[in-house]
């Protein structure tokens, strides 16, 4: 990747000590930066940053929840281009410039996809349903034709993301900011494309949304987002 723009990978990370050896490592050398923004961990996920990654400047969360820890990335990142990759192992770091590559080619956003395929093997039937719902109720809402709208593999400009004023709507327990990020970009016309991605699943423990009742829980929350957002000014 030979480009003189600055790109910076933020990773959200809560009690990740276990899966970040896999994912630090792996980011490439033509990152410029990379900013770990860790929620309050009880674990060693500040110590193994450290150990795997000595060039991450890390900061602690000031509030809870991954969406107010991903905007508190993308405000502390210094690069033009910005790559959110998650913590667990999920979104593989290699494939980075796969989505760096459509911003410096005139795009303003790529959105990852786990769903363009078949299901993800470790990928719950219910979770699988809920993802199709949402994506569905964003492409009648908003005219897309996206398969995805849950991956938190995405990439951006950052200027023109903070432009678009997110948090409204966002739970501090909640992590709907990528449902509010992608509807709000596409209203406001930015160029956006959908990056199909491998998705292994986390490689070890378990999600801080757990069971059926939370599952459920967060579905709603993603969906009244992206409903709200369509008739939001």
């Amino acid at each position: 990747m030979m480009s003189n723009t600055f790109v910076s990978v933020v990773i959200c990370a809560r009690n990740e000590a276990r899966n970040l050896p896999y994912v630090l490592p792996h980011i490439p050398d033509w990152v410029d930066e990379i900013i770990i923004v860790d929620g309050h961990s009880t674990d060693d996920t500040i110590g193994v940053t450290k150990r795997y990654c000595h060039r991450a400047t890390i900061f602690t969360q000031e509030k809870t929840g991954k969406g107010e820890a991903l905007l508190m990335g993308m405000r502390k990142a210094a690069g033009e281009i910005i790559v959110a990759l998650d913590a667990d192992g999920e979104t593989p770091p290699e494939e980075i410039g796969n989505f760096v590559q459509p911003l410096l080619n005139g795009y303003d956003f790529a959105k990852g996809s786990r769903l363009t395929g078949k299901r993800p093997a470790r990928m719950s039937t219910l979770r699988w349903f809920g993802n199709k719902v949402l994506a569905y109720t964003c492409n009648v809402l908003f005219f897309t034709r996206f398969n995805d709208v849950c991956s938190g593999y995405n990439a951006f400009k950052k200027e023109k993301a903070l432009a678009l004023d997110l948090s409204y709507g966002i739970s501090e327990q909640g992590c709907s900011l990528e449902q509010q990020m992608i509807v709000r970009a596409k209203k406001s016309g930015l160029k956006i494309i959908e990056i199909p991605h491998t998705s292994h699943g986390r490689i070890s423990g378990t999600s801080a949304i757990q069971g059926l009742i939370p599952t459920i829980r967060q579905g709603f929350r993603d969906w009244f987002i992206i409903f709200g957002e369509r008739f939001r000014g």
